[in-house]
């Protein structure tokens, strides 16, 4: 198992409140399953007290889970993505 953790980065969620994977309701989500992303590049929005915090990427690489669905509650350290080195 430990060996399986450096293959990919756990993007997790910095605060509580609810996860949005697009900027809109009929928007496109941010990103998919298999799109490549760039460090800083955002990959949904989590509502906390009606503001909106944008979760970014930390490194590059390739979305290979998406690990909460649109519109769920996520709690401090809840997995959201993991993304392939």
């Amino acid at each position: 198992p430990a060996a399986e953790d450096t293959d990919y980065i756990s993007v997790k969620s910095p605060i509580v409140g609810l996860f949005y994977a697009a900027p809109a309701e009929n928007a496109d989500p941010y990103v998919s399953l298999g799109d490549t992303v760039k460090k800083g590049q955002t990959l949904c929005i989590v509502e906390a007290m009606k503001l909106m915090n944008e979760i970014c990427a930390e490194e590059s690489g390739t979305i290979e889970k998406i690990c909460v669905t649109n519109g769920q509650m996520v709690e401090y350290g809840t997995e959201l993505f993991r993304i392939k080195r």
